[in-house]
């Protein structure tokens, strides 16, 4: 028990408003927690903060171990089989691309909040729902799994790995660099919005005769930007996948463009953020 109520003092869910509100009648009993602390010194003492980051390298390894795995094993399929369907490929790879997200943020959500992705945790840290040395240790820990993720996919089958891409992530031929940019900020957006309204307490307090298992749509939001932006830049929107996979395959065609996957998750987290706070809840960033 007492480690439970050091996770909810402590963890990476500690807002008040999560707390059970009952009917959608105590709405107007809802009362705005205040920001997270920018920095909270009894973190760094405490078993849950440490423990939500190892939580967050394990979900992110495994993460890219299974969605490098589909995308150089539909890649295969394609090439060996002559595929006059390629479409099909890229609907396998958003369904494993959401799906486990789907299952890891259902795993992870208790004990870090699983984020899973720097875009994530940088708009939840803008937002003021985590703090500084929490966004800073989870964007290292998220980076650190991806490595890994691709590593063991490579150390499995290296040449294989080599001859496929490695998963990394480039501008497609025939668009610019523009348009990656564009897509990786749109769907960073949809992502990131919908994570902070299937996380929203004040919304759930308001239709708490709706259930919502917040992993859903945030997996599916995955899915769907995966199938809109796979055809213009494989679809990043996590710079941890980008980077893990990008320094496994460590060639040219990798880094030309990987700018694109950190600067545009991050806009799209900050706009999407910015949206979230200002317009749909009403709350001013000064006041936050």
């Amino acid at each position: 028990m007492e480690a439970k109520d050091e996770d909810v003092r402590l963890g990476a869910n500690k807002f008040a408003e999560r707390q059970p509100l009952g009917t959608a009648a105590q709405t107007r009993d809802y009362t705005e927690p205040p920001a997270t602390p920018l920095i909270e010194p009894s973190e760094f003492v405490s078993w849950s903060f440490w423990r939500a980051g190892i939580a967050e390298f394990f979900a992110t390894l495994l993460f890219l171990y299974v969605t490098i795995q589909t995308v150089m094993g539909f890649k295969h399929g394609v090439e060996t089989t002559k595929n006059p369907c390629p479409g099909v490929g890229i609907q396998g790879i958003a369904w494993a691309f959401g799906g486990m997200i789907f299952a890891l943020v259902y795993c992870t959500a208790g004990i870090s909040g699983g984020h899973i992705n720097p875009a994530v945790t940088w708009g939840l840290f803008l937002a003021r729902k985590v703090t500084l040395p929490r966004m800073v240790y989870y964007i290292v820990m998220q980076c650190l799994g991806a490595i890994c993720g691709a590593g063991i996919v490579k150390g499995f089958q290296p040449s294989f790995y080599e001859s496929h891409g490695g998963g990394a992530n480039v501008v497609a031929h025939g668009y610019t660099k523009g348009d990656g940019l564009g897509a990786e900020i749109v769907g960073t957006f949809v992502l990131v919005y919908t994570v902070f309204s299937a996380t929203d307490a004040k919304r759930s307090a308001r239709d708490s005769h709706v259930p919502l298992l917040a992993p859903l749509p945030i997996g599916f939001a995955v899915f769907l930007v995966h199938l809109a932006t796979i055809p213009i830049t494989g679809t990043g929107i996590n710079p941890a996948r980008s980077l893990g996979a990008a320094i496994i395959y460590n060639k040219k065609q990798a880094w030309n463009d990987h700018w694109i996957f950190w600067v545009g998750p991050f806009i799209g987290a900050t706009l999407a953020c910015a949206y979230h706070v200002i317009v749909i809840r009403a709350l001013p960033f000064k006041s936050r």
